[in-house]
């Protein structure tokens, strides 16, 4: 059903309810970069507060991505079932009170549990923010409209790494999670202004059986990996997690091809650059998704910085990252997805591992390069891993194809920084006898995950030469 805005008399006003349901839509889009970025930043502090080791500290983090995995294939069906703005604006609050919560946490287990009330706003916030945007604006002006409102996501991440850096120094790390409130307070009270009320749609069917194993089978999993380290758990539990995990999914696929209509269509993985680009993005990102949680610790822990210093040597990953955004396509076009996925899946596995060449002797010029080349790198893998998952996902899979992307993205993400935990707390633990066993332990885990990362490659070997991407294609995080 179309949201209206106006009457078709009123042409000035609907266009601007268009331009500020665009600012508000920002506003989720400026909150979820800022969040991502700016936590990393304050994990040493945040852990000497709470009296955890900073090298154990990514359930912070997996808690987050992972509750945002689980809920990201409700999030369209949730959006029709209640209505955009209805669920838009629960989101917000849910996010603005997970961030409450986080700054009112006086332990460990309890910031994580705040992380998942967050990871539950979050989770709806971008989805539904961008399903209003396609439901109100034109095909044509589409793309414009997402162009638009991912510039404050590129600032949020820009600012990140460095206001955690100083409001650490300058506050303490509970202000990262402050600063969300007023924020959010007010996209709470645009939603009510100018969000389109969106009207439920009829009733379709949701695959509520299909969504209690994916879901069960994606938290067993992740809970298992970080339980390696982050949450105590002894080796049979997680032994046992990891086996009724992979029992889970192995019974969801089953489920549906049986099923009318699955909450994923097993159809939809006939398409062979989606199946190609769902797994190189899930082993590429062990590497890529560590790296927010790993470089701030190796550069606080490892090296000595301040949060503030860290914070700023951050900026030149997210410059990169930036600068080569606009050369992604023309760079696909020319040498097509497989050459480039390829090449770039093994720069990203040797610049990470070079990280754990790192030293307090280090030139910060070098540091410096290092940094800037790694966001270059991996900002030319996601969008050519974004791109070739999806350009060939058309008609009733579209929608599907672009959830599963999502999830697949946040599942990758809270894997990689699980992973990570652990190679650091057995690292750690292998050389606890000697003095700057926190450095070694970090050199160690950045060269693994380097090697780790290189398995894309042999995903990617897997496409055609000749799959080139078309002029205007989707080239986003």
């Amino acid at each position: 059903m179309p949201e209206v805005f106006a009457s078709p008399a009123s042409p000035a006003p609907l266009a601007s309810h268009r331009e500020r349901l665009l600012w508000l839509v920002a506003i989720a889009f400026f909150l979820q970069s800022l969040d991502a970025t700016i936590l990393n930043t304050a994990l040493p502090a945040m852990a000497q507060s709470l009296g955890q080791s900073p090298l154990k500290m990514q359930t912070v983090i997996v808690a987050y991505s992972l509750t945002t995995a689980m809920l990201i294939p409700a999030s369209g069906w949730v959006a029709d079932r209640f209505g955009t703005r209805r669920v838009y604006g629960a989101a917000i609050a849910l996010f603005v009170l997970g961030s409450i919560l986080c700054a009112l946490a006086p332990s460990l287990n309890l910031l994580v549990a705040a992380r998942v009330l967050q990871g539950a706003g979050g989770a709806m916030m971008l989805p539904v923010g961008r399903l209003a945007v396609l439901r109100s604006h034109p095909k044509g002006d589409f793309i414009r409209a997402m162009s638009f409102i991912a510039i404050p996501g590129q600032v949020g991440a820009l600012l990140g790494p460095t206001l955690g850096g100083a409001l650490v120094e300058v506050a303490s790390w509970h202000w990262i999670f402050w600063i969300n409130v007023p924020v959010g307070l007010f996209g709470m009270w645009a939603t009510r202004r100018w969000m389109p009320v969106g009207e439920p749609l009829p009733r379709r069917s949701f695959d509520g059986w299909g969504y209690g194993l994916l879901s069960f089978g994606m938290v067993s999993i992740s809970v298992a990996l970080d339980g390696l380290t982050g949450m105590g758990l002894g080796m049979a539990l997680v032994v046992v997690l990891m086996v009724f995990g992979m029992a889970s999914l192995a019974a969801y696929w089953m489920h549906a091809l049986r099923v009318p209509q699955p909450l994923f269509p097993p159809a939809l993985f006939q398409v062979r650059s989606l199946r190609v680009g769902l797994l190189g993005n899930l082993f590429a990102r062990f590497g890529s998704g560590a790296a927010p949680f790993l470089i701030p610790l190796l550069l606080q822990v490892g090296l000595g910085m301040s949060p503030f210093h860290a914070g700023l040597m951050m900026l030149s990953t997210v410059v990169g990252g930036m600068l080569v955004k606009r050369y992604a396509v023309s760079t696909v076009q020319r040498f097509g997805y497989r050459r480039v996925l390829q090449v770039n899946s093994v720069l990203l596995g040797l610049v990470l591992a070079m990280f754990g060449l790192s030293s307090p002797t280090q030139p910060l010029g070098l540091l410096l390069v290092q940094l800037f080349v790694f966001g270059c790198i991996n900002s030319m893998q996601f969008s050519a891993m974004n791109s070739v998952t999806l350009k060939d996902v058309e008609g009733e899979f579209a929608s599907s194809g672009n959830s599963l992307l999502s999830m697949v993205q946040m599942l990758s993400m809270g894997m990689g920084v699980a992973l990570a935990g652990a190679l650091l707390a057995g690292f750690s633990d292998l050389w606890a006898v000697l003095g700057d066993h926190s450095l070694r332990a970090l050199q160690a885990t950045f060269v693994t995950v380097g090697l780790m990362t290189l398995a894309a490659t042999l995903v990617f070997s897997q496409l055609d030469n000749d799959e080139v991407v078309r002029p205007g294609a989707d080239s986003g995080n």
